[in-house]
C-alpha cells in the first residue's frame, strides 16, 4: 500500500500551503519530518580511512526548516532560522551579519552577493565581500530552496511553485513562470540551476523543466515520474531535489518516481531512466551516478546506462541525505547528525564522523576534497579524509 510505503518516509501530517493548519486545504506532503519509525542501529566496522575534523562553527539553528550552505572558492556562507548570515573562511568569521528577519531558505552565492529568503516571501541580497545590504525583493509565497545566484541574475522558486528571475543588480523581476501544479505535493523544494542556456526547475507531477534565461518560456520538458493511482496520494511524484548537471548531461530524482538522465546537447533527449523513488537528491562522478533512496539506502548506478552497480542498505529509515562525492568515497549524513563514509566502489563503509547529534537535512558539500555538512542544531564542519 502506498500509504504505509508514506509512513516509512516519516511523513506525519498534511499542511496547507503557507501554514501548518489543515483546515484550509491539504496540499503539501512533508516526507522530511520527523518520524516514529525506528533507525537501523549503526553496524560497526574496521574504518579503511582517516578523518580529521578541520574546522567547525556555528550557523544557528533551522527550526522547521533546511538550510544549505554556499560555498564560493574557500570561502562558506551559511545562516539559520534566527537570520544572522555568515562568511567563514578555515572556519574564521570574516564577517556577520543580522538580517532582523526570520529565513526559511539560504544561501545562495557567487563571488558577488549572498542571497537568502524569509517564511513571507522576501528576498534578501547582501555584498559577497562585506556583508552590505544590496536591496531587497518580494515573491508570491515563503522560499523553502537557496536562491540561486548566476551571471544571468538570481534564481527564486517560491513556495507557491513559481519561479523569480530577479536582475542581481537592484532585485527587480525579469520574468515570472507558473504552471499548474497538483492537489497534493511535497512540502519542500529544490533549488533551481543555471546550466548552458537555460535555468532547470523539477515540479510536482514528475518534470524536469528548461525554461530560456531571456523570458522564463519553457524550452523542453524531461519526464522523471508518471503520476499513477487511484487517490490523489498515490499519484504525488514531484522533483523535489535539484537535478544535477556534468557536461550535458542532466540527472533528477522523483519522489514516488524514477532517476532519469537527460542530454541537454540533444534537446532534452531521454537517456536512461529506472524505478527509484527519492525526495533527498543525487550526485554525479565522472563514471557514476550516486542516489539516496526514500527508505535511506545509497544507491550507485552507471551514469551512462543506469544500471546498478552497489547498493548500502544499512542505513534503514535513518533519513539520509543527499550524497556527495570526492577522492573515491561517497559521504551522506543521517538523522543523528552522523556523516558515514563509504567506498565509491562497492559501498562499503569507510569511516564514521559524529557531529552535534541533531539531524542534517542539506546535502552533504564539498569544500576542495573536503566534506562539509550543516545540522539543524546550526553546527556547519568541515572533515578532511585521508
Amino acid at each position: 500500500m502506498k500509504a504505509r510505503l508514506l509512513l516509512s518516509l516519516a511523513v506525519v501530517g498534511l499542511l496547507a500551503n503557507g501554514c501548518a493548519t489543515i483546515s484550509d486545504g491539504l496540499d503539501k506532503i512533508n516526507p522530511f519530518a520527523k518520524s516514529g519509525i525506528k533507525m537501523a542501529p549503526l553496524a560497526s566496522f574496521a574504518p579503511t580511512v582517516t578523518t580529521r575534523s578541520l574546522w567547525s562553527a556555528s550557523a544557528g539553528k533551522s527550526g522547521d526548516y533546511s538550510f544549505t550552505p554556499a560555498v564560493v572558492g574557500n570561502a562558506v556562507f551559511v545562516t539559520g532560522r534566527d537570520g544572522v548570515l555568515s562568511r567563514l573562511e578555515d572556519g574564521k568569521t570574516v564577517w556577520k551579519v543580522a538580517t532582523g528577519q526570520v529565513l526559511s531558505a539560504g544561501v545562495g552565492a557567487d563571488n558577488r552577493m549572498v542571497v537568502v529568503g524569509t517564511p513571507k516571501g522576501d528576498v534578501l541580497a547582501y555584498s559577497a565581500s562585506d556583508g552590505k545590504a544590496l536591496w531587497q525583493a518580494k515573491v508570491t509565497s515563503e522560499v523553502l530552496a537557496a536562491p540561486a545566484v548566476g551571471d544571468d541574475g538570481v534564481a527564486v522558486r517560491s513556495g507557491d511553485n513559481r519561479i523569480f528571475l530577479l536582475d542581481a543588480g537592484d532585485g527587480g523581476r525579469k520574468w515570472m513562470y507558473q504552471r499548474a501544479t497538483p492537489t497534493l505535493s511535497v512540502r519542500g523544494a529544490g533549488s533551481p540551476v543555471f546550466a548552458d542556456r537555460y535555468l532547470f526547475v523539477g515540479f510536482p507531477g514528475g518534470r524536469l523543466l528548461a525554461l530560456s534565461l531571456q523570458n522564463g518560456a519553457p524550452v523542453w520538458e524531461g519526464p522523471v515520474a508518471q503520476p499513477k493511482g487511484a487517490t490523489e496520494l498515490d499519484r504525488v511524484a514531484d522533483v523535489v531535489a535539484p537535478p544535477v548537471v556534468d557536461g550535458r548531461q542532466i540527472c533528477a530524482v522523483a519522489f514516488q518516481g524514477k532517476v532519469a538522465c537527460f542530454d541537454m546537447g540533444q534537446g532534452g533527449a531521454l537517456v536512461w531512466s529506472r524505478d527509484l523513488s527519492s525526495a533527498n537528491g543525487l550526485a554525479l562522478d565522472g563514471r557514476y551516478l550516486f542516489v539516496t533512496d526514500d527508505k535511506g539506502a545509497v544507491h550507485a548506478l552507471d551514469r551512462l546506462t543506469g544500471s546498478s552497480l552497489w547498493k548500502q542498505d544499512k542505513l534503514l529509515n535513518r533519513r539520509v541525505s543527499a550524497p556527495a562525492v570526492r577522492r573515491g568515497l561517497v559521504a551522506v549524513a543521517d538523522g543523528e547528525g552522523t556523516i558515514h563514509f563509504l567506498s565509491r566502489e562497492d559501498g562499503s563503509f569507510a569511516a564514521r564522523v559524529k557531529t552535534d547529534g541533531t539531524p542534517v537535512r542539506s546535502p552533504v558539500q564539498l569544500v576542495g576534497s573536503n566534506f562539509l555538512v550543516q545540522t539543524t542544531g546550526g553546527n556547519v564542519s568541515v572533515i578532511e579524509v585521508q
